[in-house]
């Protein structure tokens, strides 16, 4: 794996870079010759995600011993990397790998973490987790779908939006309240094994801004039964589970926010180099010179602020307060960035077969999932 400066992260070793390799020549040759179909049709290809499997590029921190890779946070976060700079955000491995298996690793009992890691090591089974409402997004104690204990069942009931693998997912992780009167000591997680499950509904596949190939969608949930033994955790724990777990989500949303404007600016120079203006190539001029130092110093600094945030993490010391920096101000880097290389290109990056135009289409939704970062800034602000 390299950054802007060509060397590898500290928190990278010999094996992780060696995944790295496999996981960039799997997007260059899998997935971004496919990139205008996958837009078009809204999802990746189901034998995109077992191809990802087969290589071992799903699920890379979960014990060898539930199929998965047996690596740390750092072995998913290089191919995060990668997938992040090919300009493929419709593949949603950061949720499926990022989210949905480290809550069944730390949360799941032996019989579900059997039962459900394997296949999704392997990308047979496809994970997704069910959070934002419409009424209910950052705000997860006000979450209205609900889960009745009914004998050895819960009886859910509800809709959720904006969920990403939600067209395809096997394996949805909902966040239902089985107490509303606890508030959010009445929240708790179920998983739901879509397949042929009686009153689930999967609604529209979202039509949005950028991200086009990734399959973000409503989901309906009418007197879902849900068996008892598929509760993650304990009842009413779900709310203090995700908070435990926000930090990674919120670590893997900087990961992907790095590497992207990394390989906006490598793609930025270039142009600069190559294209000519007035008989000159349009690095020769000062204003360009300049605005290319300062976006090589953004993404500089913004690379050694997320380094250290992994290696943090990796050591168990990532505050939350410190992640939701993270968050908020690489993802926003990304945006000026990407914005500002766009800019550099002319009428030329405001076309979508150019990779810069893609990258800034799907830069903008990193401010938003994960916690708005208005979200963040008050978070961090609880613990000045």
């Amino acid at each position: 794996m390299s950054t802007a400066t060509g060397a590898r992260p500290r928190w990278v070793d010999d094996e992780g870079a060696a995944l790295s390799a496999v996981a960039r020549d799997f997007f260059e040759t899998e997935v971004v010759p496919h990139l205008d179909r996958f837009d078009r049709q809204k999802h990746v290809d189901r034998e995109v995600w077992r191809k990802a499997g087969a290589l071992g590029l799903l699920c890379c921190e979960v014990p060898e011993e539930y199929g998965g890779g047996g690596g740390t946070f750092a072995h998913d976060a290089v191919v995060f990397s990668e997938q992040a700079r090919s300009g493929d955000t419709g593949l949603g491995n950061s949720v499926h790998s990022g989210v949905v298996a480290p809550y069944l690793v730390a949360y799941g009992s032996e019989e579900q973490k059997a039962r459900w890691l394997p296949g999704m090591a392997a990308g047979d089974i496809i994970g997704a987790v069910g959070m934002s409402e419409p009424g209910a997004g950052t705000d997860l104690k006000n979450v209205r779908t609900r889960a009745t204990r009914s004998g050895d069942h819960y009886v859910l009931n509800g809709s959720k939006t904006f969920i990403s693998n939600g067209a395809q997912c096997d394996l949805l992780i909902v966040v239902a309240k089985t107490d509303p009167a606890a508030g959010r000591d009445g929240i708790s997680l179920l998983v739901l094994e879509t397949a042929g499950a009686p009153g689930f509904r999967r609604g529209r596949v979202l039509d949005k801004l950028g991200m086009h190939g990734q399959d973000t969608a409503e989901l309906f949930f009418d007197d879902v039964l849900v068996p008892a033994a598929n509760l993650l955790g304990e009842e009413g724990a779900g709310f203090r589970m995700m908070m435990r777990d926000l930090p990674r989500e919120r670590l893997v949303i900087a990961v992907n926010a790095v590497a992207a404007m990394e390989r906006a600016l490598e793609e930025t120079i270039t142009h600069a180099k190559t294209r000519e203006v007035f008989g000159a190539p349009l690095f020769s001029m000062q204003h360009v010179k300049f605005e290319l130092a300062e976006l090589a110093t953004v993404v500089r600094t913004s690379r050694v602020f997320l380094d250290d945030c992994v290696e943090r993490f990796i050591a168990g010391a990532l505050d939350p307060a410190t992640a939701s920096m993270a968050k908020w101000w690489l993802t926003q880097n990304q945006c000026d960035v990407t914005d500002r290389c766009l800019q550099l290109f002319g009428g030329y990056g405001y076309m979508r077969e150019y990779l810069v135009s893609r990258l800034y289409a799907d830069a903008r939704a990193q401010k938003i999932y994960g916690g708005t970062n208005e979200v963040m800034k008050d978070l961090i602000s609880r613990s000045l």
